[in-house]
């Protein structure tokens, strides 16, 4: 991938990424951030920078309204994050095995985008929303659409648009029974923010090749276990990619 490469949505919002450089040419693994995140959250920094000494190219993204790309943070919903990463993979033809690793909301946007998209060869979800309506009813019921903020956070308000969609979408699962990439999960068993029976639901429904890793230590952003999540990503993405 050109370095001075530029990403942009169907809107025309330039989409802010990072580039690991990896040996295997025609492979590239995106990794997507959860709510209120962007792409130098940690965890995808230390997973792109492991997977890239491991040969494997590795794009980390900000959806639009997040870090550096354009857009307002009013208007990010899941539907539009989806139609972010669809814009990516068109304008990554040249990789021919793609891989999508998303975090929290991020892994909700690679169920729903490989449900529709072939492209996405092999999905790995990390504390992955699954139940999209309970989510907000748990964290944000008290809080009024369009005028209040998200955990009191003024550069994070609570818009409409984010409310009516996660409640509209309500669950990923009829998605993710449609999705044929293999599919690797990670859950932490004290995940106050996305809670475990979420990726539980998700290994009811999803086709084989599936596995779920629950590490009962793990908090939501996985600290402290980041060498586990590496070594396993990587046996997996070796497997099926």
């Amino acid at each position: 991938m050109p370095s001075l490469m530029k990403l942009h949505n169907k809107h025309g919002e330039q989409l802010d990424f990072s580039y690991h450089e990896g040996q295997k040419s025609d492979t590239l693994v995106i990794l997507g951030h959860g709510l209120t995140g962007n792409k130098d959250r940690p965890i995808l920094v230390d997973l792109a920078n492991s997977l890239s000494e491991a040969g494997y190219p590795c794009l980390r993204l900000s959806y639009s309204g997040n870090g550096e790309s354009d857009g307002k943070f009013e208007e990010v919903t899941i539907s539009k994050e989806v139609e972010d990463l669809c814009a990516v993979l068109d304008q990554v033809k040249s990789y021919k095995r793609i891989a999508y690793i998303g975090h929290s909301m991020g892994a909700a946007v690679g169920a729903l985008a490989a449900a529709r998209d072939e492209r996405i060869k092999v999905l790995v979800s990390l504390a992955g929303m699954v139940y999209t309506r309970d989510f907000i009813k748990r964290h944000f019921a008290n809080v009024i659409p369009g005028k209040g903020n998200m955990w009191n956070e003024e550069e994070h308000p609570y818009s409409e648009a984010f409310h009516n969609d996660l409640h509209s979408i309500d669950h990923v699962l009829s998605a993710a029974k449609e999705v044929r990439a293999p599919w690797l999960l990670f859950h932490g068993g004290l995940d106050d923010v996305v809670l475990p029976k979420d990726s539980h639901g998700l290994m009811d429904v999803i086709r084989d090749p599936k596995v779920l890793v629950e590490l009962p230590n793990a908090h939501h952003s996985f600290e402290n276990h980041n060498a586990e999540l590496v070594d396993t990503v990587a046996a997996w993405l070796k497997r099926h990619l």
